[in-house]
């Protein structure tokens, strides 16, 4: 039974999005600023991102997503196998200190410093750069909750090969206009 008794079950993203659309618009704007927006990281990266914050919230929904859009947008598909359990060797040194600032956001983010920042700084990521990087692990929280919250299942979880942004599937569930 879903969490939800007016979602059916299994419940999707989608049915709870038809259901509830109040929200949906700017969320999914949201998604396409942080994750489609200008930025020194590419698509795939903020999608390997949002993936590896999904992974370290064992949100199976989300995390299968993401991985999807960042291979869709070229990210090796091996990394993923290794990048929660060792993210060095799934993508060296830089992307080990950048995920392990965002590991420390997403289990400990009262307990980050400026020695966190200045590690990561260090390590050739740019201010915008990590800026970037936080938006996205800040939505990917968010969105992990929310997912879980609903009880969402991990499957319905791959992009169409036609999304490229996030305003899009809202349109495709006939929440926005035009």
């Amino acid at each position: 039974m879903p969490r939800l008794p007016a979602l059916p079950d299994p419940p999707t993203l989608d049915d709870a999005f038809r259901l509830f659309p109040h929200g949906v618009q700017p969320l999914l704007a949201w998604h396409d600023a942080v994750l489609r927006g200008p930025s020194p990281l590419t698509v795939g990266q903020r999608e390997l991102i949002a993936a590896y914050v999904s992974g370290l919230n064992a949100c199976g929904y989300c995390q299968g997503a993401h991985r999807a859009h960042a291979e869709a947008w070229g990210i090796d598909p091996s990394v993923f196998d290794r990048l929660v359990a060792d993210p060095e060797a799934a993508m060296g040194p830089a992307w080990a200190a950048l995920l392990a600032y965002l590991r420390k956001l997403t289990f400990s983010p009262a307990q980050l410093t400026d020695e966190d920042a200045r590690k990561t700084l260090e390590a050739g990521w740019g201010e915008r750069a990590l800026y970037d990087a936080v938006m996205v692990c800040c939505l990917i929280n968010c969105m992990n909750r929310m997912v879980d919250g609903l009880g969402i299942p991990p499957g319905d979880a791959e992009p169409s090969g036609e999304r490229r942004n996030y305003t899009d599937f809202a349109r495709d569930l006939g929440l926005l206009s035009e």
